[in-house]
């Protein structure tokens, strides 16, 4: 299990690193929504890992059973690199890249009419943020990966 674990979520962390860098890179033009939802899309992409992983480990490594506890273990720990893979990525951008995303995106809000109070968010708490967010979307897709790949001979 460690095996797999470790080659599906270093798939997934280069994935997620090259995919979330690349949209905010050259998705500096658009606008904040469509940002939103290449972000979303890189997340589930990067995160399809996970099926993957259980997959192998199901038909390669352990004789082509998995139980739902074994997959759902499996799915969440390819979460934790992806995660940790996207929070990088952010953390990089919103540090180096474009170092004033968040005075933008402030500006942003503010001209949409969003009067309530934004919090000043530094970039590790951002990064913080998105790690989280990743492993929530991962909990769900390892779910229902682990549910359907489940199968006990």
């Amino acid at each position: 299990m460690k095996n797999t674990v470790i080659k599906f979520g270093l798939y997934g962390f280069l994935l997620a690193i090259v995919l979330f860098l690349s949209g905010l890179y050259f998705g500096k033009g658009m606008d904040f929504s469509t940002q939103e939802v290449v972000g979303y899309l890189t997340m589930v992409v990067s995160l399809l890992f996970i099926f993957f992983g259980i997959k192998h480990f199901r038909d390669n490594i352990n004789s082509g059973e998995v139980t739902l506890t074994k997959g759902l273990l499996i799915g969440i720990l390819i979460s934790i690199f992806t995660a940790s893979g996207i929070a990088i990525a952010d953390f990089i951008y919103t540090s180096v890249i474009n170092p004033d995303f968040f005075t933008d995106y402030v500006a942003m809000m503010r001209e949409q009419g969003h009067t309530e109070e934004i919090p000043d968010w530094c970039s590790g708490f951002m990064a913080f943020i998105m790690f989280i967010t990743v492993l929530i979307i991962g909990l769900i897709i390892s779910l229902i990966s682990a549910l359907i790949l489940q199968r006990k001979n």
